[in-house]
């Protein structure tokens, strides 16, 4: 994080030092030895024991924890200075007998994106900080209303890549790291929510995603993170970049946290929906796998070479857990839709969406994108150009119907290539090795995906398993997803 704003930071690490160790009511005890891995399930036993670790105990853990790694890895963008009151209150309501669901106490951190009172939603972009946003975006208040507490905001690729920089670079937070390496990649543009969580800065982490920006820094680094299926999550308050393929999603170290997650984000619990919603938990049973018919690429293109299965040590191992907890494997021949409008199109969303997001949004320095665009060279000079996606996205001259048409027959094309091969072989799913690239036309048909750590590359890099299906799918990918998890006992813990 000693990368944006550093004044700003130490401004708020003293706010946060104050709250823990100044004049406070709150007393903070040491946590059980583990807790920045533990599961939110181990978590929440802790905290329900008589005497047992507060709420208050784990954020003034974690935040010091952040204090301590953070400044090597900026994954974390900004405190919430509010945190401890919050586990302060939910610690309350805990004594008293209430406790509002398995998130109860429990911190996450939000990707720069999602807007939240009280705390800066930039995009990691200088142009968007401003006056915070006037009200969190739902799915925060779903999450704060089962108990979640928000610890903070994750550094990301500056404005989710848009701009034009590397993976994980905003020029508010600098570069994340990816807590494997330094040097190896960290994925873009949940970035930092994914380092964080990988590094045991926090339990989970709310990623947002238009194509591969939750499950690539999952995979890379070795965290569980699940893209849902285009709308199924409320995207309002969240910055755009195109309403045809953004979603938010959650990332975890396990998938059973992530199906809490989803069941959180889902919908409002105080809602008049909220009792037929969907327990995302309720298939992550022994034995989820027997049966279960999962198509995997009987070839898949590397470096511009088409090779079988038998080239990919990891994912035949991937297969092979998969066939001995008693899955039927298919081998079927995955189909390139094509994508050479792709671009064009999403460029084209991300210029009038944005311009709209910040035309509306009160408080900013910039209210447009061709604002946004001179800010930033007012800021950085103009000696090189350091800003040429930002650039190309302003003279995207596509109309309305232009991208309409285009837009429905390429999502259409993409949803094939999916449910073709699903509904030929009567397939519950498919696994693909992430050197596929699969993820991406999955995107495109706006279908969920989830990636699960399976190892690591000769290079002692997380290597991940890609799971996908067509629309709405995510019970029984989560369930499919748990079952090889929980088979192949793969422990991708960095060594800070």
């Amino acid at each position: 994080m000693v990368g944006f704003a550093y004044g700003m930071y130490s401004l708020i690490q003293r706010a946060v030092q104050h709250a823990v160790v100044g004049p406070s009511p709150m007393v903070v005890k040491p946590v059980p030895p583990g807790t920045e891995y533990a599961s939110v399930r181990a978590l929440g036993e802790q905290m329900s024991r008589p005497g047992g670790m507060t709420s208050v105990d784990l954020v003034s853990f974690l935040q010091e924890r952040i204090r301590t790694l953070d400044p090597q890895l900026k994954s974390v963008i900004e405190l919430n200075p509010e945190a401890l009151e919050t586990a302060r209150e939910l610690d309350l309501e805990r004594a008293s007998g209430k406790v509002r669901g398995p998130l109860h106490g429990i911190p996450i951190l939000l990707k720069d994106t999602i807007e939240t009172t009280g705390m800066q939603t930039s995009a990691g972009a200088f142009g968007l900080v401003g006056t915070p946003a006037g009200k969190n975006a739902p799915l925060v208040d779903y999450l704060i209303k089962q108990g979640a507490v928000i610890l903070g905001k994750t550094n990301m690729t500056e404005l989710a890549g848009f701009r034009g920089g590397p993976d994980g670079w905003s020029s508010r937070g600098g570069q994340t790291r990816n807590p494997h390496h330094p040097d190896a990649d960290v994925g873009g543009s949940s970035s930092g929510s994914a380092a964080a969580v990988a590094a045991g800065l926090a339990p989970l982490a709310v990623g947002a995603e238009t194509n591969g920006s939750i499950v690539v820094p999952a995979a890379f680094n070795g965290v569980v993170g699940l893209k849902p299926s285009v709308g199924l999550l409320d995207r309002d308050g969240i910055i755009p970049a195109s309403q045809r393929q953004d979603t938010p999603g959650p990332m975890a170290r396990s998938v059973h946290d992530v199906a809490l997650m989803l069941n959180a984000m889902s919908s409002d619990p105080e809602g008049p929906t909220a009792s037929s919603g969907i327990d995302y938990t309720q298939l992550l049973v022994p034995g989820a796998l027997k049966g279960k018919r999962i198509g995997y690429p009987a070839t898949f293109t590397k470096d511009g070479e088409s090779l079988s299965v038998e080239n990919s040590p990891q994912f035949s191992k991937t297969l092979e857990v998969l066939r001995e907890q008693g899955a039927v494997l298919v081998p079927v021949n995955l189909r390139l839709a094509d994508a050479s409008q792709y671009e064009d199109l999403l460029l084209s969303d991300v210029k009038e969406e944005l311009n709209r997001y910040l035309v509306t949004r009160e408080g900013l320095p910039v209210k447009s994108l061709t604002e946004l665009i001179h800010f930033n060279d007012d800021r950085d000079g103009t000696e090189t150009d350091h800003q040429p996606g930002l650039k190309q996205i302003n003279t995207s001259s596509l109309t309305p119907q232009e991208r309409k048409e285009g837009w429905d027959k390429l999502i259409q094309d993409f949803r094939s290539t999916v449910d073709d091969p699903i509904k030929e072989e009567n397939l519950d799913a498919m696994v693909s090795d992430f050197d596929t690239n699969s993820y991406f036309g999955v995107a495109i048909a706006g279908y969920p995906g989830i990636t699960v750590p399976s190892g690591k590359n000769d290079d002692g890099l997380p290597t991940g398993a890609y799971f996908f299906g067509t629309d709405r799918s995510e019970a029984t990918l989560l369930a499919v997803a748990h079952g090889y998890e929980q088979a192949a006992q793969v422990s991708t813990k960095p060594q800070l």
